[in-house]
């Protein structure tokens, strides 16, 4: 058993889509469960909409009909030209998710936004997928469209949904029929009230761990835009190399510090089950790309560079100048956790406390009025957070050139540097 993913780079428009149907013809179909994600930029999109359902309902119909807009050129771009009346069953059903998305912001009654944000974003997901699956059917590759909700159980933390990993292996393992080519959504799950559930944002690796440590499959093979696992972003840094082998260990350094080409969750459940993980390019899908695996040395070993834009540091000290012991540091911990702070770095001293975080869900305001209560408080808004893996003095100098340090910090193998 194989899993496919493919992101919404590799199926952004009806080339992308003909291109995973090459790479399907290349690789073979067999015994694959192939994991798609919203096509292009849909997410971004289904959050403007969100925002303009909370803040500026005049434009919701507009910023909707955008989205229509963009998967109805995809559509009539694919299916034949007797179909060009929109005769195709495909258009019925892409049709009625947007009927069922246009009925939800007409029905809800709720006023939380985390609530709202993951009714309405896996619509991209439910759409794509539906595009793809038709797409093959007509192009002779039989395959079963899986709706995910109805097998991926989480809990009802919305927008990072926990998954409930017994109830979700059962329903996978009795489930899905591996004798055919299944196509599935990425990122989505479902809580127990039946409400859809997301799974962070670029969780669709994660859907495909997931599938493939139910299932016990061979491999996962991500399609990206990209060689493999790059040393660094080629966005933000430049000369940046194909890793060629990597460990699971290293990969999860990598992802726990922010690289974003595999999600940090994902690695996880391969590694417990030792199922390989293939990064590959879906422009060249004859290239090898990058093999995560166990117990693999990196190769070539030499310095990853990852950056965290828009982050916050808060550093903390007390009023009095006394020791910031066990007990401040578990009441700081509490406050970060009830806010739902992301934590990136953390550093203490015998009378200070700073830590990098990530304002992911806008409470920023509240959490440093509360600290101020009780320590003497300065924040530094839209920092930068660098991290070097297998770092060297030359890596480092690179980093710091012509920035403000704000924090420094060196373990064996690992810097992290804030700058402004």
């Amino acid at each position: 058993m194989r899993i496919f993913k493919f992101g919404g780079a590799s199926v952004k428009d009806a080339e992308g889509v003909r291109n995973l149907l090459d790479i399907l013809r290349l690789t073979g179909h067999d015994d694959t469960l192939v994991v798609v994600s919203a096509m292009g930029k849909t997410t971004n999109a289904l959050e403007v909409v969100i925002t303009n359902y909370f803040n500026n309902k005049k434009e919701l119909k507009s910023s909707l009909q955008d989205v229509r807009k963009y998967h109805n050129a995809i559509l009539l771009d694919l299916f034949d030209s007797e179909n060009a009346l929109n005769t195709h069953p495909v258009y019925k059903i892409v049709s009625s998710h947007f009927d069922e998305l246009d009925n939800f912001f007409e029905h809800n009654r709720s006023p939380d936004y985390n609530f709202v944000y993951d009714q309405v974003v896996g619509f991209g997901e439910l759409v794509s997928t539906s595009i793809v699956s038709a797409y093959l059917e007509q192009e002779g590759i039989p395959n079963n469209w899986v709706d995910v909700r109805e097998f991926i159980k989480t809990d009802s933390y919305y927008r990072h949904a926990r998954v409930d990993w017994e109830r979700t292996q059962e329903l996978i393992s009795t489930g899905i029929d591996t004798n055919k080519l299944n196509i599935v959504q990425g990122f989505l799950g479902s809580d127990h009230n039946n409400f859809t559930t997301t799974l962070g944002r670029e969780g669709s690796d994660y859907t495909a761990a997931i599938f493939a440590y139910a299932l016990n499959a061979g491999e996962v093979t991500i399609w990206k835009d990209v060689p493999g696992v790059l040393s660094a972003d080629p966005r933000f840094f430049e000369n940046a190399q194909l890793i060629n082998q990597i460990s699971y260990r290293e990969a999860i350094e990598l992802a726990f510090y922010g690289a974003s080409v595999i999600h940090p969750k994902t690695l996880q459940p391969l590694q417990r089950k030792e199922i390989p993980l293939y990064v590959r390019s879906f422009i060249k899908p004859s290239n090898e790309g990058t093999r995560v695996g166990k117990g693999i040395k990196i190769k070539p070993e030499i310095p990853c560079y990852i950056v965290k834009k828009d982050q916050v540091l808060i550093a903390l000290s007390s009023l009095d100048f006394s020791y910031i012991m066990e007990d401040n540091i578990s009441y700081i911990f509490k406050l970060l956790s009830d806010y739902k702070m992301k934590v990136d770095v953390i550093q203490n001293s015998a009378i200070g406390f700073s830590v990098c975080v990530d304002d992911l869900y806008n409470n920023m305001e509240a959490l440093l009025l509360q600290l101020k209560a009780k320590f003497k408080v300065d924040c530094f808004k839209n920092v930068s957070l660098y991290t070097i893996r297998h770092y060297t003095d030359e890596a480092i100098k690179n980093i710091e050139q012509n920035k403000s340090v704000l924090l420094k910090q060196l373990t064996q193998e690992t810097v992290q540097i804030v700058t402004k």
